[in-house]
């Protein structure tokens, strides 16, 4: 056992280096990159572009399922962006709900027909259009229920521009969010196939009409502790990994593609539980595969914000979905991994997804099981464990005050003195128990994925409106949430 345990801990130990080492590098990637990014903003010739006639009109899609609390303030959010030229596909992929109802009765829809429409990719049968000459932006769509891929397919079959948006149905956008994301495209639209926008959690901000006015971190522990998270995830790990082209993922939450290459390669795969790295992925591998120039980016300014899950039981389902979206993808695509032509792709982003994504769970419960054996066999002197320990939350905070000054070059927005030093804290927290946690969720997902159960798991929504008064602790608001399936 002693001999086990000590082999375990020499490759458990170069491990975690080589995680803290990749990770440190990525962020110092993203550092540099940051300062050459707010650097070409303030000197772009696109600065002025939103009420320009050449910036390229945009398709925006919203999958939509059960959004009946959400969708109206979204859709309005979308309705005021401040860009020349798009459309707003709502795609109603069979609700339960009245998610189609509020629709229709907030903006007096009346059925309509579809003109120019053209099936590109496979979807099922749009059931139904809806129009009103006052909203001319507005278009709602009608299907039977096919998921979150089947109904993006059915908003590029239905999109007329060149270039498509997508976006989750409870999320908001900040008025310059798509401005922001075509100048990128613009600025090389020949090799920039894609462009994925940055994703912050609302929970706990002032929102008014759409709009976050203020930005604050939520009084409870959980979606808070998901602010530090994504904040880590988007602003010091997507735009190093942006800079070397190994984006593997573009979120769905918010994201810029050119409507020809998403028919290029097929569409979003059905039943896929990990569209928005699916479809990155096969556009690496299209392009890729015919040697073809080309780069898949990340905006860290252009803002979308969304609602994080509050309660144990939603984010676990959320987490548990993320990590079989990873294992389902990695495996129809392991035949990329170290093959010379798939070059950043096959040599670093799908080795460090499976080793630090997929792997990371057992390395990390089995860490601490090992550090325990440590313990009870007399192996090790606590001033050693101690010190293990401190330097793990070290590399932690390294890595948030890292993002933290990455938002503030990148923002320049004021941040409260508490909310910082909370932030600060919350990564301390993240490492002693939240990322544990994290770990047996994703051990849970890599089991569901294994007995083949693809369940979307249940999302608690709540309204803007509810969910201020709620961040406010109004006794008086009435607080109206609904389980549904995202």
């Amino acid at each position: 056992m002693r001999s086990f345990l000590l082999n375990y801990g020499i490759i458990a130990f170069y491990l975690i280096i080589g995680s803290s080492l990749l990770h440190l590098f990525i962020l110092a990637i993203s550092h540099q990159k940051i300062l050459s990014i707010v650097k070409s903003t303030m000197n772009s010739r696109f600065r002025e572009l939103a009420g320009s006639e050449y910036v390229p009109p945009v398709s925006i899609l919203v999958p939509s399922y059960n959004e009946e609390l959400t969708i109206i303030e979204s859709v309005r959010s979308l309705m005021t962006l401040e860009f020349p030229m798009y459309e707003v596909v709502v795609i109603n992929d069979g609700s339960a709900d009245r998610t189609l109802q509020v629709l229709v009765d907030t903006f007096e829809l009346k059925p309509t027909r579809l003109t120019g429409f053209r099936p590109l990719v496979q979807s099922k049968p749009i059931r139904g259009a809806y129009r009103n000459p006052l909203y001319p932006r507005l278009v709602v769509i009608d299907k039977a229920n096919g998921g979150k891929a089947d109904a993006l397919n059915a908003g590029i079959n239905v999109a007329k521009y060149p270039l498509v948006s997508t976006i989750d149905a409870d999320s908001l956008l900040e008025k310059d969010a798509l401005i922001r994301l075509v100048k990128v495209y613009m600025e090389n639209p020949e090799q920039h196939i894609a462009v994925g926008g940055n994703v912050r959690i609302a929970n706990g901000s002032t929102i008014e009409d759409g709009r976050v006015l203020s930005v604050r971190l939520s009084n409870k522990w959980l979606p808070a502790l998901q602010y530090v998270e994504y904040m880590k995830a988007f602003l010091g790990g997507r735009i190093g990994w942006s800079a070397m082209n190994g984006l593997l993922i573009v979120s769905g939450a918010f994201g810029l593609f050119r409507k020809d290459y998403l028919v290029k390669v097929g569409g979003y795969q059905e039943d896929c539980p990990g569209e928005d790295m699916n479809i990155v992925i096969k556009l690496h591998k299209y392009m890729l595969d015919r040697n073809l120039p080309y780069r898949i980016v990340f905006c860290p300014d252009a803002v979308c914000w969304t609602q994080a899950p509050d309660t144990l039981k939603v984010l676990s389902a959320q987490r548990r979905r993320w990590i079989r979206g990873s294992l389902w993808n990695v495996s129809r695509f392991r035949a990329m991994l170290f093959i010379p032509k798939y070059k950043v792709i096959g040599w670093l982003s799908l080795p460090y997804t499976i080793v630090y994504e997929i792997l990371n769970p057992f390395v990390r419960l089995s860490g601490l099981a090992a550090l325990a054996g440590y313990v009870l066999l007399d192996m090790t002197q606590l001033p050693v464990l101690l010190i293990f320990l401190l330097v793990n939350l070290l590399i932690g905070m390294i890595f948030t005050c890292g993002s933290l000054l990455i938002e503030q070059l990148a923002f320049r927005r004021p941040i409260r003195t508490y909310d910082l030093l909370r932030m600060i804290g919350l990564s301390v927290v993240m490492a002693v128990g939240y990322d544990q946690i994290n770990a047996l969720w994703k051990l849970l997902g890599l089991w569901d994925y294994i007995r083949r159960n693809n369940a979307w798991g249940n999302m608690v929504r709540r309204s803007w409106q509810d969910e201020a008064a709620h961040q406010a602790g109004s006794s008086s608001s009435k607080k109206t949430t609904k389980a549904q399936a995202v």
